[in-house]
């Protein structure tokens, strides 16, 4: 169609005393980000719409990463799955392992030992501290504070030694197991980590100085990338992301589990620091720190008050694959991971093998707040903005195939050969 033939048409439509509606030119344009980019540390494409550097459109576009975690969880017994559940993440693994034991308890009716709830706690604040440190460098990092980044990290593998003493391993552990945990902390372990607490203890005044005080870090982040309240809300927002926009939502303070519910856990909010919420990126930076303080004061408690006892509901793994191989029904894990809220669906039907197992990770929620964010904002301030959600791409990835009533499994050339495809699609769209 002519849109001159249009306008035309507009016009005489018109009434005669109206006056003549100019168009305003539009001065915008499509900036697209990623999927790799240097400031991107997993795969992620944002398209914006930007008016010089301010940024005035928001979208993203996820499916980059397909693992097929859940599918392969639905052809392993319940024990093998939990390996599986803590490469989900590399970061924060624990709570998935954690998470999926608790669906599968719910499920068994299995009473988990007071002792092993202690252990799973210590285990999961532990993991909470090594978290918000490993964010705090990768938000250093895209502040473009790199001597900063380092310092962080460098802080970061006393709790790393800390975790591979009592598992044996520094990323994934490997010890949950259903009905308690794998390996108790003996009396030996203990001075180590109190050493470790008393560490973090003596270091969080520098880091509060660092990341609280200095100038330059503030004026690149008060102010920047706010989430109001309301938005969280409508958004929901989980973790330090909603905690942070002055939402007091912790599933450790709201449904306590494992030892929680002895501790009296209290979500924590930038008015305990500051006396304000603003939802800006600095306030997501002073709950993280408050927490990496809290889940010191946590673990400090777990070891005055934990009791003594079993660690385990069974160790005899072959009897426990026997009486899980019987169970039939559903169960929900519900959890307070590092970046908020984790969710595993697990359904029994009477076989070796779960029929479904779902997982929804906290970044599902907190990517959807981006949109408000980034709205308005600089450009250059995109990364740091979406990096302070603390993303995991790898944990929000899901690949589902459906033709109908019939299964279809995708082999290794035909995964080769779609991707080439989507490869040579995102060229076109890109005009590459």
């Amino acid at each position: 169609m002519n849109p001159d033939k249009v306008i035309e048409k507009k016009d005489r439509e018109r009434k005669p005393d109206e006056p003549v509606k100019k168009k305003r030119k539009s001065n915008s344009y499509s900036l697209s980000i990623g999927p790799i980019h240097p400031a991107l540390k997993e795969p992620i494409r944002f398209d914006l719409q930007i008016e010089g550097e301010k940024v005035v459109k928001v979208d993203f576009e996820l499916s980059q990463v397909h693992r097929g975690i859940e599918w392969i969880g639905t052809r392993r017994n319940p024990v093998q799955i939990l390996y599986l559940a803590e490469r989900i993440c590399g970061i924060c693994n624990i709570c998935h392992s954690t998470c999926f034991c608790i669906a599968v308890e719910n499920i068994a009716n299995i009473e988990v030992p007071a002792r092993a709830h202690y252990l799973r706690t210590i285990h999961a604040e532990l993991e909470r501290i090594h978290s918000h440190i490993l964010w705090a460098g990768v938000a250093a990092h895209e502040l473009g504070f790199d001597s900063v980044m380092h310092y962080t990290w460098k802080i970061r593998e006393k709790v790393l030694d800390v975790m591979e003493a009592l598992t044996g391993n520094r990323i994934t552990k490997g010890i949950m197991m259903i009905g308690g945990v794998r390996r108790d902390i003996n009396e030996k372990q203990v001075p180590m980590v109190k050493e470790a607490l008393e560490y973090y203890k003596k270091g969080f005044g520098k880091l509060e100085s660092i990341f609280l005080k200095d100038p330059v870090i503030k004026s690149r982040t008060v102010g920047t990338g706010i989430l109001s309240r309301h938005d969280g809300l409508a958004l929901c927002a989980v973790g330090p992301t909603a905690r942070a926009s002055g939402i007091k939502k912790d599933v450790r303070q709201d449904e306590p589990y494992a030892a929680y519910s002895d501790l009296d856990v209290k979500a924590i909010t930038p008015k305990d620091f500051l006396g304000e919420v603003k939802g800006d990126v600095f306030d997501r930076i002073v709950v993280r720190l408050l927490e990496v303080k809290q889940s010191i004061e946590i673990i400090e408690e777990c070891l005055k008050q934990m009791p003594k006892g079993k660690i385990l509901h069974e160790e005899k793994i072959p009897k426990l694959l026997a009486e899980l191989r019987n169970i039939e029904g559903d169960g929900i894990g519900r959890l307070e991971a590092p970046r908020g809220e984790v969710i595993h669906y697990v359904k029994m039907v009477g076989k070796e093998a779960p029929y479904s197992w779902k997982v929804r990770a906290p970044t599902y929620n907190n990517l959807l707040p981006w949109g408000p964010m980034l709205m308005g904002e600089q450009v250059a301030d995109v990364p740091i903005i979406a990096a302070s959600t603390d993303p995991c791409m790898s944990c929000t990835n899901r690949a589902v195939v459906a033709d109908g009533n019939s299964e279809k499994i995708l082999d290794n050339e035909a995964m080769r050969r779609l991707s080439v495809e989507k490869t040579n699609a995102l060229k076109r769209r890109l005009g590459r």
